[in-house]
């Protein structure tokens, strides 16, 4: 049998196992600020992924009527003041469209095969339609209510009648035919603030009016020459991550 391996007297091996392991984590440490990063990242940003362009202007997903309300809904959802533009002219009615165009709009990422029940709202979304569908069949049903309650379309109605009626949709205090009116409301809202607030590769977020509304300097690369800097306006112009280049990612 082979003998245990002797230690030092008034040493354990608990002792021993927990001075090995320092060790390697020291050396760890020393290896890895050996292999500190400086200067350019020396790869391109989206470069094993990158983003779907368009070319074409128009509309990719919705039609004329739905890219309307959807414009309409938007604005009151972000209406212009002094701080920003208002939602639609943010851009993000076209972050919608390209969203709805590419893999979101069908869930292609998801496993969409169910079974579908009712779940609790800690278990997030339990619906069989893809966001293709929903705004499809939300955006039509928003308008056979307001078409049988004023004979109009939501984009007809006064900016205050339309708040109303958002509001009341937030509340679950109005209920469509055919659709949730409430979870219709939702979706739009989400996905307009990720609009807004979004890298504008994606197509919101024009001109990075959100970020110069917030001072948020955008996708840089490195930060570490000014992470002690504090409470200091360093007076950074935002940049998409479409923008690094190499030798220039601050």
């Amino acid at each position: 049998m082979k003998k245990r391996a002797k230690t030092l007297p008034g040493v354990t091996r608990r002792q021993v196992l927990t001075w090995s392991t320092l060790g390697v984590a020291a050396s760890v440490s020393q290896v890895a600020d050996a292999v500190s990063l400086k200067g350019s990242p020396g790869w391109t940003p989206f470069s094993d992924n990158p983003p779907e362009q368009f070319t074409h202007q128009g509309w990719l997903f919705f039609t004329d009527e739905e890219a309307r309300t959807v414009e309409a809904i938007v604005d009151r959802l972000i209406p212009a003041d002094d701080l920003s533009v208002g939602g639609k002219e943010a851009g993000c009615a076209i972050f919608i469209d390209r969203q709805l165009h590419g893999f979101y709009g069908t869930f292609e990422r998801l496993y969409m095969q169910g079974p579908f029940q009712e779940g609790t709202t800690e278990q997030g979304d339990q619906s069989p339609l893809v966001p293709q569908q929903r705004y499809r069949k939300g955006l039509a049903a928003l308008n056979r209510y307001v078409q049988q309650t004023s004979k109009k379309n939501f984009v007809d109605l006064t900016p205050a009648q339309q708040d109303a009626l958002l509001e009341a949709m937030e509340a679950g205090k109005v209920h469509f035919t055919d659709f949730d009116a409430q979870s219709l409301f939702l979706e739009v809202l989400n996905n307009t603030m990720e609009g807004f607030f979004a890298d504008p590769v994606y197509g919101g977020n024009k001109e990075m009016v959100s970020w110069k509304m917030l001072g948020f300097p955008g996708a840089r690369y490195d930060y570490r020459d000014y992470i002690e800097r504090h409470n200091e306006d360093l007076k950074f112009e935002p940049i998409s991550i479409t923008q690094w280049k190499a030798g220039d990612q601050r």
